[in-house]
């Protein structure tokens, strides 16, 4: 049996003097929006446009200068020639393997920049942790306080979460539970909630705000977990950074876990995969993460950080988050792809905190403002499923609007 795996649409090798596309936002654009940029750049005559007419909206990306732009369209299409034409290769990539493997294939949206269309669908679970099936499709118990949270939380089940619960301290969840907000506004301010040593979990469309001290969501070997459509936030970067702790955590060998379309901003810590160094024993093999169509906005690192485990970030908006981004350690794995980092000064790195370094590989993702990537140990990440992305060029568009609370309600 043969497996593919469908990339992107790749460039033909520019001539060198063309712009780094790891680290300048214009050439990563034109390399990874193939549909759009050639498209443009096969009728673009310099001549017939000023800075600020006459230009596409992705133009931002190169400074709104025809002359940039020129000189990228020519590096990327034709090796520097003075004509632009549009030649472009499809990488496909066939594995042999064992008998009763399974086809996968990544596709990725052709939405130009600026357009805010979605290529993946909202409402679906993939990723690793793609079998998680939670209470089922019951009606539920529909929970208005504390208490009655509390005591639902000890049968599992179907649980909806109706209106803003404070105060709750820290919910233990069983096995076998969906966790789910009704309507726009519901969800757990002021306490959090814990799975902890236990698999098959679905918490979606639940606004989370931690108590001082506390995870907003912690998985503690938990296996088998989607958490979708959330919306994760404390007070900002006020105070100090350790008085809360994480909007998500995923430790203690948590394992088979996708984080999708959810909303991370104004907080200290986002998400920490691993709490320590020293528990290679207990992690390593696990702690297999997905995250995807994701919003993170004015939160400090962890976005996320993982030690051992194994990443894989894709079509996610990152703005204005002002130490770190996606950080790699203690030999972890990261695949990072179709992201757009906006003011993210390391938005991707591999020697940060730890004594060990991780291993990313970094791909078609767009780097602006104060953004920078450090990638000591390149790593070799293929994901085992099949999922679809948006393009790094229209996915702070799509995310803004597709992520969080309210898109999927109950």
């Amino acid at each position: 049996m043969y497996q593919k795996e469908v990339l992107l649409l790749a460039f033909l090798p520019a001539a060198l003097g063309c712009l780094n596309p790891g680290s300048n936002s214009c050439a990563s654009f034109i390399k990874s929006q193939s549909a759009t940029a050639s498209a443009f750049c096969a009728t673009f005559t310099k001549s017939t446009v000023t800075a600020t007419t006459g230009l596409p909206s992705w133009a931002t990306y190169c400074s709104n200068k025809p002359s940039m732009i020129s000189a990228e369209c020519s590096c990327a299409y034709t090796g520097g020639s003075s004509n632009p034409t549009t030649t472009m290769v499809t990488t496909t990539r066939a594995v042999t393997t064992t008998a009763g493997a399974t086809t996968r294939t990544t596709t990725t949206s052709a939405v130009g920049g600026g357009s805010g269309g979605c290529a993946a669908p909202v409402n679906q679970l993939v990723g690793y942790g793609g079998s998680a099936t939670g209470g089922g499709s019951g009606s539920g118990t529909t929970v208005t306080s504390c208490s009655a949270l509390s005591a639902a939380a000890k049968n599992g089940g179907v649980i909806k979460v109706s209106g803003l619960l404070s105060g709750c301290g820290v919910v233990d969840l069983v096995g076998g539970t969906s966790l789910l907000g009704v309507g726009s506004g519901s969800g757990i301010v002021n306490g959090g909630i814990r799975l902890k040593d236990i698999s098959n979990v679905i918490v979606r469309n639940l606004k989370f705000s931690p108590a001082p001290k506390g995870d907003a969501v912690s998985l503690d070997g938990a296996t088998n977990v989607w958490i979708d459509h959330n919306d994760f936030y404390s007070l900002g970067l006020v105070g100090g950074k350790d008085d809360y702790d994480g909007l998500l955590d995923i430790t203690h060998a948590s394992n088979m876990v996708t984080v999708s379309w959810n909303k991370f901003h104004d907080h200290w810590k986002g998400s920490l995969i691993g709490h320590s160094d020293s528990n290679a024993s207990e992690d390593t093999g696990k702690l297999k993460v997905t995250y995807h169509h994701n919003s993170w906005n004015n939160v400090n690192s962890r976005l996320p950080s993982l030690r051992f485990g194994t990443g894989h970030m894709y079509s996610s908006c990152y703005n204005n988050c002002p130490t770190s981004g996606i950080n790699s350690r203690m030999g972890a794995q990261v695949l990072v792809e179709n992201c757009s980092f906006n003011n993210v000064p390391l938005a991707i790195v591999t020697d940060l905190d730890s004594d060990t370094a991780g291993y990313a590989v970094q791909r078609n993702n767009i780097f602006l403002g104060t953004s920078t990537t450090r990638i000591t140990q390149t790593g070799n990440l293929s994901p085992p499923y099949s999922y679809t992305m948006t393009s790094a060029s229209s996915v702070c568009n799509c995310v803004s609007g597709s992520a969080g609370v309210g898109v999927v309600t109950f």
